[in-house]
């Protein structure tokens, strides 16, 4: 572990504090016109999601963490449990699809994802930036409606609601940004 200054922890570092793993959010250099200057920081907790505001003056030191990022394969979802694999060893791992989060939605069988750990637990993981799914369901278009809205309504093959333009047909396939569900273009 490497010891940084206070005033260099900026969002998406990870520090050690208060014998906890924490990730800063967000950052901001403060300048008082009376003494000295500080870093005002919101960390959240990785292991139960709370949020603590800190300030850190450029003398204090606190432990930066450095993750290990492993390739994993998701292989399959069995009730509320999902199981990757590790692309190296073959191991499998379970993660809960609260872990995962809203991002769940969007696993497919044997994508690749990359899996966050600090001493061989898994604290984050990360899924491609953007997926390729089927709609399923989509609006019909209404005729000659000029002052309609240019995005309607479809349902993608996980059952995710997202709005498309009114040119998308049901069983077309789209990429989406898995990011926010938001829709990006057609599939080649």
């Amino acid at each position: 572990m490497a010891k940084i200054s206070g005033n260099e922890v900026r969002p998406g570092t990870m520090i050690e504090h208060q014998g906890r793993l924490w990730m800063c959010v967000k950052s901001q250099s403060v300048k008082p016109g009376k003494g000295g200057a500080y870093n005002q920081v919101e960390l959240k907790d990785i292991e139960s999601g709370t949020k603590l505001n800190e300030r850190f003056r450029s003398s204090e030191m606190v432990e930066e963490i450095n993750l290990d990022k492993k390739d994993f394969q998701f292989l399959y979802a069995n009730g509320d449990m999902l199981t990757f694999m590790d692309m190296e060893t073959y191991d499998q791992i379970e993660l809960a699809a609260d872990f995962v989060g809203d991002q769940a939605a969007f696993l497919q069988d044997g994508m690749k994802t990359l899996v966050q750990m600090h001493e061989s637990k898994p604290i984050g993981i990360k899924l491609p930036v953007q997926v390729t799914m089927t709609v399923a369901e989509a609006d019909p278009v209404l005729k000659g409606g000029t002052a309609a809205p240019s995005y309607k309504t479809a349902v993608l093959e996980n059952g995710l609601k997202i709005q498309v333009p009114p040119f998308i047909g049901a069983g077309e396939r789209i990429i989406v940004a898995t990011e926010d569900g938001s829709y990006v273009r057609r599939a080649e």
